[in-house]
């Protein structure tokens, strides 16, 4: 799809060098200084008049390319000054050459000490994707110090902030919080996962004359931008009526609970659904009349609790039969009744089906049964969740949301969107997306249950499974944004979020038809990252 970023980890980035060096003939000195020429160009964007620049370097190419960014200011006739981190007798290659060339132009050297040279700009090129260790000893003090510097001096990484693993995001020890991130070549699946996202600050991709693609070493991932959600939205042709925009079924509720099946119908409307029904334990059928005033209702078999009763499932699979859609889980509870009626209603239906909340916990380990599915099938489990699957606990799914999503999606056959800050929406086979929209604003309950009916609500317009879990994910996020711009991060309701949707979709769509104000990545030497 156009108008998305290309994001790559540690190992393709290697393979992406190898080529361009190996296949195109481009020399490792040559990919430097324009790396070098990129990552200046952005220090004297942000540079204050007569400013001076402190340029921090590892003994690795990184460190080679902030020697020739501190040549070319120097060239420029900026104050500028190198503080190396590591004996200079371990730089090899490229790193040394330009060490040497910054020694013969002049630029002052300086070892690491317990504060930098006052500086107005400092540059961050320790390490770049090739960390894959704690950073500890004398790095980890030459991060303190830039970190220190922070507090007055802007601070620019070169390719990603020193300490964030590229394929993660998380932290290796210690890292470097920066204001602008120059990335090189191709965006880092650690600038898009937090906490990397947010220790990057601003992301610029520069383009140096390495290939985004390469024979046998496609993506890592993408990642979706306001443009490539608003050409991805279904159409609404002029002839259209509710008949042709799709009927979903959410089943929904339990004593309690009303709430989550009340909100996944309206997010499922306002997703731009034609017409939505409930299938609700029979006593509840009063109270969801009453929430539920532009969805139907259909009270089916209940045990004495007020959840679904094992019987349930026939009238339920007789439901799915004539509509487009399934929703399944939000607030249904884990009642032993309840599991049989879901692991059954899984197995029969051949419709659609997004899988949230308590479903997921119902099936928790049932792998074989979801691959065994004639219809496409979309997770959307929180890390809590996600970690009952895969026998982990939601710190070490959040230690590697990639990972974690792409084993889940193997494990089930199903498209898996894992929630959490930087959603991650997963294939089986290995595709990945990244959502870059959502944040604290959404931390309140109810919010997935409205992701699940506005996934829904996508798919039963036509939608294929994976498009309609990173539609979703991006359009549930921006919603949240909008509401967070104009009211604040805290007190926004789940209601009021499915309420957002149709503006937040209308304003995507008038980015798609008035021309896309961010330009395509794949068309620019060089780009902003999207702003939520």
């Amino acid at each position: 799809m156009g108008h998305v970023f290309r994001l790559v980890g540690a190992e393709t980035m290697r393979g992406l060098d190898r080529f361009a060096i190996e296949a195109l003939d481009l020399s490792g000195e040559l990919l430097m200084e324009n790396a070098g020429r990129a990552v200046t160009r952005a220090v004297l964007a942000v540079r204050p008049p007569d400013g001076s620049v402190a340029v921090v370097c590892g003994t690795g190419n990184n460190g080679g390319d902030g020697f020739v960014v501190a040549r070319q200011l120097a060239g420029l006739g900026v104050p500028v000054e190198v503080v190396l981190v590591g004996d200079s007798e371990a730089l090899r290659g490229d790193a040394a050459a330009n060490h040497q060339r910054a020694r013969r132009a002049g630029i002052a050297e300086a070892p690491l000490a317990a504060s930098l040279p006052p500086a107005d700009v400092v540059v961050d090129a320790l390490f770049g994707t090739g960390l894959s260790r704690e950073v500890v000893g004398e790095s980890a003090r030459a991060v303190g110090a830039i970190n220190a510097a922070g507090e007055y001096a802007v601070v620019v990484a070169v390719d990603l902030p020193s300490g964030v693993d590229a394929d993660t995001g998380q932290t290796l020890g210690v890292a470097v919080e920066a204001d602008l991130t120059v990335t090189l070549a191709v965006p880092k699946l650690g600038l898009a996962l937090e906490p990397g996202r947010s220790l990057a600050g601003d992301v610029v991709v520069a383009r140096i004359g390495i290939p985004n693609e390469a024979p046998g070493l496609a993506p890592d991932a993408e990642l979706w931008t306001a443009a490539a959600a608003g050409l991805c939205l279904p159409e609404r042709p002029e002839a259209g009526h509710k008949g042709r925009f799709g009927h979903v079924l959410v089943v929904a509720g339990s004593e309690g609970k009303t709430g989550a099946a009340a909100l996944a119908a309206e997010a499922a409307g306002r997703a731009g659904a034609g017409l939505v029904t409930v299938a609700c334990p029979a006593g509840l059928g009063d109270i969801l009349e009453v929430k539920c005033t532009e969805a139907m209702t259909v009270p089916v078999l209940d045990t004495p609790q007020r959840c679904f009763a094992a019987g349930a499932s026939t009238q339920i699979v007789a439901l799915a039969a004539e509509r487009d859609v399934v929703a399944l889980g939000p607030g249904i509870g884990t009642n032993e009744e309840t599991v049989k009626c879901v692991q059954a209603v899984v197995e029969a239906i051949e419709q659609p089906l997004v899988l949230d909340a308590d479903a997921l916990n119902c099936l928790a380990g049932q792998g074989e049964l979801l691959r065994g599915r004639r219809g496409p099938t979309l997770l959307t489990p929180h890390p809590g969740e996600a970690g009952r699957w895969l026998g982990l606990t939601p710190a070490e799914i959040n230690a590697d949301r990639v990972g974690a999503a792409r084993r889940l999606a193997e494990l089930t056959g199903s498209v898996v969107l894992l929630k959490g800050a930087a959603s991650v929406i997963a294939a089986p086979g290995g595709a990945v997306a990244i959502n870059p929209t959502g944040g604290p604003v959404l931390g309140s309950g109810g919010t997935g249950d409205v992701l699940t009916g506005l996934c829904a609500g996508l798919l039963a317009q036509g939608l294929l499974v994976d498009e309609a879990a990173a539609l979703g994910a991006f359009v549930h996020g921006a919603a949240g944004d909008r509401l967070a711009a104009a009211r604040g991060e805290a007190g926004v309701l789940a209601g009021e979020l499915a309420a957002e949707i149709p503006a937040t979709v209308e304003a995507l769509r008038a980015r798609a038809i008035e021309g896309l104000e961010e330009a395509d990545p794949g068309e620019e030497l060089e780009v902003a990252f999207p702003e939520p």
